[in-house]
């Protein structure tokens, strides 16, 4: 599969240096590598991509069974089970797409040790098929998610339409996060070893399971400077409370993404001449 990915990365920047349109083979390679990725994740099994499906199914199921009735009590005024497996199930999604970019930027170019050594590659393009595998997960999470709510209510919110909207600024912030790690990564190779409690700690401090507003004054903060805590928030107003969402806060949110994103590719940019040294 690497080496198929290899030949095309090759065909595709040798066309670009031929027909004078690099940002048009750029991004022929961008959607290739994508295709790739998705297509890779699931070749071999019996089921393919079906599975992106059946597994947020399995997740729904085990968070209303394992966790309905341990957590429900945490949230003021949340009676109906299925209405906390909604709720639940909305913040897990969103930080299972984080957690799957911070699993496995440490290694973004580390396991792609040809791109750096033995042919012309633009590697600030290996974020993309990385976030988008993540974005396309968290997707499916979604569509089982949209289709429990369409079940147990009946109705979706208008609101729903805004959930581009509320997810633009998760977009951005793993492409910031894809390339600092990434090029973190390649010098500091027990970074890997990291970002699992990294993950589980940004988990249990967000609004994921706990609602930030019963929390003590003192601690609060931490779950407020989480990301993950505004854009679970906001998804759940669109999606759960059919409330279109805070206008400002989102403004602010992407506005920080925005800024994560620069800081984390200028980053890459400036390590980008040591990776061929390092590898």
């Amino acid at each position: 599969m690497r080496g198929a990915g290899h030949r095309d990365a090759t065909m595709t920047m040798r066309a670009s240096a031929n027909d004078g349109q690099p940002q048009a083979s750029r991004r022929a390679l961008v959607w290739a590598l994508i295709r790739r990725e998705l297509a890779g994740q699931y070749r071999g099994s019996g089921l393919g991509m079906l599975w992106a499906v059946l597994m947020p199914l399995l997740m729904l199921l085990v968070y209303t069974l394992a966790l309905g009735h341990l957590a429900r009590g945490q949230w003021p005024g949340m009676t109906s089970l299925r209405e906390f497996a909604l709720w639940l199930f909305a913040g897990l999604a969103v930080h299972a797409a984080l957690a799957e970019c911070l699993a496995r930027a440490p290694t973004l170019v580390t396991a792609q040790p040809s791109y750096v050594t033995r042919v012309r590659f633009p590697l600030e393009v290996l974020p993309w098929p990385l976030v988008a595998s993540a974005l396309f997960h968290l997707a499916m999470n979604l569509v089982v998610l949209l289709l429990a709510v369409l079940a147990w209510r009946h109705a979706l919110p208008l609101t729903v339409l805004a959930v581009p909207l509320v997810l633009l600024p998760l977009l951005v912030l793993l492409l910031g996060l894809a390339w600092g790690i990434g090029a973190l990564g390649v010098y500091l190779r027990d970074l890997q070893h990291v970002m699992a409690p990294v993950a589980t700690a940004l988990l249990f401090l967000s609004s994921a399971l706990v609602p930030v507003a019963t929390l003590p004054e003192r601690w609060r903060w931490l779950f407020l400077c989480n990301p993950l805590t505004p854009l679970i928030d906001q998804l759940r107003r669109v999606l759960l409370l059919g409330l279109w969402p805070q206008w400002t806060a989102l403004a602010g949110l992407t506005a920080g993404a925005l800024l994560l994103a620069l800081l984390g590719h200028a980053l890459f940019r400036r390590l980008q001449p040591g990776f061929a040294d390092v590898l």
